[in-house]
């Protein structure tokens, strides 16, 4: 389920007119919202700074078809398969408004002290004229957000009458008896419809008119308020949700429609899970090495692309940062367990990603019973193929040279990399490994991690053997 995010720190600094003719004699000019994104679109643009910060990936793809929306002025649909960053990217468009906007105090609607737009805002303008009372809001409270479920009601997102206020003595012919719903209360502000095709098409209908009338009906009534707002929505392919469709008046309201993927590069996706996974622990000193996050994103790009998995329902990026948060718990469990001053992640705490992550990927039905199976291969190709990719070409002889006569070596997820370092002893050429690691400070934890990654690399390309007993992992001479 998707939440909205939480609204950061108001600065305390806000500008000073409190009421509408302070407004007008600083000079202030109402800007409508798509033109609020546009300017500052533009000015970001031109300055070279990120207009879209923390999205990884779309630099050359999505992103400039944002921005050519945005510049035009239209809402638009991400559409793309579950994880690609959809809400993620929609969220960020809120740093695009001003920081600050006038309305008049006590709005509902957020309405602006020039341009009033329902019965109330008139009444308070009529009544105070300049007098009349201006607050600000920070644009991080300009964003609403709505999980489209099958149960959401036009109430929820447009309005409905409000019982207690026709109690009160209002008649139903009050406008003012409308209590109303997520849409008009973001008004001036940057409305978000995620999942869009699972609303019912009776609900999606009642959105028609505020994507091109502005305005919004409630139980009869005809409300004509002009809203302001830019009304962006999510949806994953049709073709394997099946839960609904974007019924066509709506898609034909949209002026555009962006479609999102996942990670095209390989740096991208390693990119991506260091800066999404939890992986820096308060209290606990925990290292997951470049090479093992490699192998982490290898193997999601692996399951992925594997014919089988089910294509139309996708490997979302969630997965990978799973998988990395996985692999360091494993290591400060070890580093719990043993007394390790350090937790640093090894090969050997791999596998344990395939049980926890087989619940988010959905196989073929011809699969069904080899899940496991099938993961477990894939991790070990991602392994040899990061093995090829980083340390091709380096010499490890001094290494494999330790098992010529005989000798073997225990590791595993609850053997400490003291102990690891002290079975294997001294290994020729280990700075050399370390370096093509991009190790800069050595560390015994990180000397293990390097040598475990060595090993399991020769053992895949069967230069080296490998038993597994219990949760232990001996690799020897073949």
């Amino acid at each position: 389920m998707t939440s909205a995010p939480a609204s950061p720190p108001v600065p305390a600094s806000r500008p000073a007119p409190t009421t509408l003719g302070e407004l007008r004699a600083g000079g202030h000019v109402l800007k409508p919202v798509k033109a609020e994104v546009r300017d500052n679109l533009l000015a970001r643009l031109a300055a070279g700074e990120t207009a879209f910060p923390g999205i990884v990936g779309f630099d050359d793809t999505v992103l400039p078809q944002v921005e050519r929306a945005l510049l035009a002025g239209h809402d638009l649909v991400l559409l793309g398969e579950r994880g690609q960053g959809k809400t993620r990217l929609i969220r960020t468009l809120v740093g695009l408004l001003d920081e600050w906007t006038p309305v008049l105090a006590g709005s509902e609607l957020n309405e602006h002290p020039y341009a009033p737009i329902s019965p109330w805002g008139h009444r308070q303008v009529a009544d105070h004229g300049d007098a009349t009372p201006v607050a600000w809001r920070h644009r991080s409270d300009r964003y609403g957000e709505k999980l489209a479920t099958p149960d959401t009601s036009v109430g929820d997102l447009i309005g409905d009458v409000d019982p207690i206020k026709v109690a009160e003595g209002r008649t139903l012919g009050d406008p003012e008896t409308v209590h109303y719903g997520l849409v008009p209360r973001t008004n001036r502000g940057i409305f978000s419809v995620n999942e869009l095709p699972d609303l019912a098409e009776r609900i999606q209908v009642s959105l028609l008119n505020v994507l091109e009338e502005r305005d919004i009906q409630v139980r009869g009534y005809t409300l004509r308020l002009p809203l302001d707002l830019l009304l962006v929505a999510s949806a994953n392919p049709e073709d394997y949700t099946n839960r609904g469709r974007i019924i066509t008046p709506l898609k034909d309201r949209f002026g555009a429609e962006v479609r999102t993927h996942y990670p095209l590069e390989l740096a991208d996706e390693v990119r991506l899970v260091r800066q999404e996974a939890q992986l820096d622990w308060p209290g606990t000193k925990v290292v997951v090495p470049d090479h093992l996050l490699q192998v982490v994103a290898r193997y999601t790009r692996l399951v992925r692309e594997s014919p089988q998995v089910d294509q139309r329902s996708g490997v979302s990026a969630r997965f990978a940062v799973a998988a990395a948060e996985t692999v360091a718990a494993s290591a400060v469990r070890r580093a719990a367990i043993t007394g390790e001053a350090q937790a640093v992640a090894r090969v050997c705490d791999l596998p344990s990603v395939v049980e926890a992550s087989r619940g988010k990927v959905e196989f073929e039905a011809a699969e069904e019973g080899r899940e496991l199976e099938v993961l477990h291969h894939l991790l070990r190709r991602a392994t040899a193929d990061a093995f090829r990719a980083l340390l091709a070409g380096t010499d490890l002889s001094g290494l494999q040279g330790r098992f010529e006569e005989g000798a073997t070596v225990e590791t595993g997820d609850l053997v400490p990399a003291g102990e690891l370092l002290g079975r294997l002893g001294t290994v020729p050429g280990l700075g050399a490994l370390l370096g093509r690691l991009g190790v800069e400070q050595e560390s015994p934890g990180l000397a293990a991690a390097a040598l475990e990654f060595a090993l399991e690399g020769l053992h895949l390309n069967r230069r080296l053997a490998k038993d597994e007993v219990a949760g232990r992992t001996v690799y020897g001479g073949r």
